[in-house]
């Protein structure tokens, strides 16, 4: 049962109105991804990883080369993307299999 003084929001999913606590619930039941790096360590939230590879950024017209560290990676729910900020390139987005764990 829900509390009347619980607030709602807005779930993107089912497209509903739904108060907060109903929503944590079906977050926490929901199965997470498990993604991996390039020779399969489980990644996390905030975990640091390392290029393995020189790769070309498009849209920023610079390459990051082999051996750069990433700090504080964010899982976007894909088994092989990561959320990355690095200096100078916004919404940076790279595949997993390019990174190793650090």
């Amino acid at each position: 049962m829900t509390d009347s003084s619980d607030d709602y929001v807005y779930d993107e999913e089912s497209g509903e109105w739904m108060p907060a606590s109903e929503l944590a619930e079906r977050q926490r039941n929901t199965v997470q991804v498990e993604v991996r790096d390039a020779v399969g360590n489980v990644l996390a939230d905030g975990d640091q990883v390392t290029l393995i590879k020189d790769l070309d950024v498009k849209g920023a017209g610079q390459t990051l080369k082999r051996g750069t560290l990433i700090k504080s990676i964010r899982l976007t729910g894909d088994d092989q993307e990561i959320d990355c900020k690095f200096d100078g390139i916004k919404g940076l987005v790279l595949r997993a299999e390019f990174v190793r764990k650090r």
